[in-house]
């Protein structure tokens, strides 16, 4: 039997592979690459970057301005599809591939996939060492991009043409793979993405990988509905894997047949909206008074697609009662093992509505005066929002809490949030009434500074039609506000919410709280003592988003602020709104933490401040638990 060939380039069956690869879920097919985003050197420019050219009819490109940039914009967009749909990324060798290490432990984290293309020094060694190759004296075979092995969930190197084929189908199983995914890196020595082979048509058939939706054991589901039953205090921790299954409408079903309350990580807020029933916030050391009180005193935690990160348990100190049990419903055996907890391995949507029937045969519903308890609680926890958001006075500058109020009052159930790092995840966390499933994207998994705008360019990207805000603070702008350029050229219509408050406010404030004394923590000039308590400093943040080539909206008070967002939110070319915050302790702020997180204070110090930060350190330390 005669096969039939095709001879291309590596790099350029490689592209042609990508643009026949598909999704499949629920019976709704789309592209599995969507996109590539590059930036290109002498390591993948002869390679890919003509490649990408042969076939640009097929493959959207965009062009980006800092590597770890367009992983985060991959890493946008690919959450907003519910990964069903991935971007990939290609660089040059040297810097441009060190460059994604950050983004690619930042989509593993958080299991969202995306393809890094990086190119790699020469496979046959013709020129040793080539420019920018790391010698290694006693390994022949390593490069920079051995960097990305830790953080990525399948890596190969290419250095064959032949060794692609199987690479290549690997790579799109994990990418597909609801427990796998992550980043994926191909690394592509510069001198093999141009060499020519006779190709398989076969490998260029078109391919449907299904994404599961495996339901649960019976034997599991059995116990899990026993310790349901035998529960009068349980909540729901919902976290991420709700969205990512789009288990929102199986997770209020579940919530109204049994009044459970749901309490949400950052990654799993909205999975209902603030508004129901059975929704109390988010819980850990960011969480409302409420959900943490309801975790404090639960006999049965139901963590459902949730990885119990130290913020949502509070560092091990958050479930206390003294008999409490965890059931976990998670895709993820790893995940669903964790607290010594009944697993209950299944898709978050397949899991929860077996869990529901099951449930609703034994007739089970927790009791009338729960629902009391944690109804009251809320309302009581709302009047608090109300208070941090409300502005007496329109004709002085806002504090954060009430530039979220501000934005609050405007948005509606179209309007997407973006937001990673500082102080804004926690103020969102506890203050923001989600309105939609997807109105809330935190990325806290790796809370990484320098994502929000790249993020919300990739979220837009999927989501054209929707409004996407970027909430950014200063620290995290300086980090990362070249991809400004990459919005304003491909007329992405995002918006940018910058909030100018002169420092990195969240460490500051837990400098503070651990004898750090806020060192080194504001941007001001510095003084006679070596400390930076010096005049804030004078850098215009907004004229430097507006030589980026953005529009930019200046508010000087709360009565500015709320003309300005309302601006934006109707424009529809890429447009900034910058505001300076009071940060005065005289005015108004979020409410403080709610629960303990564990950061280890100096054991031994002469100043008071961290002396008195570890005997409280050491008061919280001792009520730590271990769930065996």
């Amino acid at each position: 039997m005669t096969t039939s060939t095709t001879r291309l380039t590596v790099a350029q069956a490689l592209v042609r592979f990508l643009t026949a690869q598909y999704t499949e879920r629920d019976g709704r097919r789309q592209r599995l690459i969507g996109a590539t985003w590059g930036i290109f050197g002498h390591g993948n420019v002869a390679g890919l970057g003509q490649a990408l050219v042969e076939y640009a009819a097929a493959m959207p490109f965009h062009q980006g301005r800092n590597e770890q940039a367009m992983v985060h914009a991959a890493v946008g967009y690919a959450r907003q599809s519910n990964r069903l749909s991935a971007h990939a990324v290609t660089t040059s060798i040297g810097p441009g591939a060190t460059n994604l290490v950050t983004g690619a432990a930042l989509a593993t984290v958080n299991h969202l996939p995306v393809l890094l293309l990086p190119g790699d020094v020469f496979a046959a060694r013709p020129a040793d060492p080539v420019l920018q190759q790391i010698e290694v004296p006693h390994a022949g075979d390593i490069s920079v991009n051995d960097t990305l092995r830790p953080v990525s969930r399948y890596f190969d190197r290419i250095t064959r043409p032949e060794a692609l084929i199987p690479s290549a189908l690997a790579a799109m199983r994990v990418l597909t793979d609801p427990v796998e995914t992550g980043a994926v890196t191909l690394a592509l020595p510069q001198d093999v993405q141009a060499e020519a082979y006779d190709w398989p048509e076969e490998f260029f058939a078109e391919r449907v990988w299904t994404v599961r939706r495996p339901g649960a054991d019976p034997t599991e589901l059995a116990e899990a509905v026993r310790a349901v039953r035998a529960a009068r205090r349980p909540v729901v921790i919902a976290g991420g894997g709700v969205h990512h299954s789009r288990a929102e409408d199986a997770l209020a079903e579940f919530a109204e047949a049994t009044r459970i309350p749901v309490a949400s990580t950052q990654a799993g807020k909205g999975s209902l909206r603030h508004d129901h029933p059975q929704d109390v916030g988010g819980v850990g050391h960011t969480g409302t008074a409420t959900a943490d009180e309801l975790a404090r005193t639960a006999d049965l935690v139901i963590g459902v697609g949730t990885r119990y990160t130290d913020f949502t348990t509070a560092s091990g100190t958050l479930f206390t009662h003294p008999d409490v049990r965890f059931l976990n419903l998670n895709i993820a055996p790893f995940d669903g093992h964790k607290l010594a907890g009944l697993p209950l391995v299944a898709d978050a949507r397949s899991g929860l509505s077996e869990l529901t029937e099951a449930l609703i045969v034994h007739g089970y519903k927790v009791s009338d005066s729960y629902v009391t308890e944690y109804t009251e609680d809320k309302e009581r926890w709302e009047q608090r929002v109300d208070a941090c958001f409300e502005a007496d006075e329109p004709d002085v500058r806002p504090t954060q809490p009430q530039v979220l109020g501000a934005l609050d009052a405007l948005v509606d159930e179209s309007d997407i949030l973006v937001n990673a790092a500082g102080s804004l995840p926690g103020d969102l966390h506890k203050l923001w009434r989600t309105r939609s499933y997807d109105q809330y994207h935190l990325e806290y998994g790796y809370s990484c500074m320098g994502y929000e705008i790249p993020a919300a360019i990739g979220v837009k990207l999927a989501a054209p039609e929707r409004k996407v805000w970027a909430l950014v603070g200063d620290g995290t702008y300086l980090m990362m506000p070249t991809e400004i350029v990459t919005a304003v050229q491909e007329g992405v219509a995002i918006k940018i919410l910058l909030v100018q408050n002169h420092g990195y406010a969240s460490i500051g404030g837990l400098s503070e709280s651990v004898g750090g004394e806020r060192f080194a923590t504001a941007y001001r000039f510095t003084s006679d003592d070596g400390t930076y308590t010096g005049a804030p400093l004078p850098v215009d943040l907004a004229a430097n988003a507006a030589s980026l080539g953005i529009r930019v909206l200046r508010a000087k008070t709360v009565r500015d602020l709320r003309a300005a967002l309302a601006e934006a939110r109707a424009a529809d070319t890429p447009t900034c709104v910058y505001v300076e915050t009071e940060t005065s302790d005289t005015v108004s702020g979020a409410p403080p933490a709610q629960a303990w997180w564990d950061v280890p204070v100096a054991e031994t110090a002469t100043r008071s401040s961290a002396v008195k930060a570890r005997e409280l350190y050491e008061r919280h330390v001792s009520t730590r638990r271990r769930h065996l």
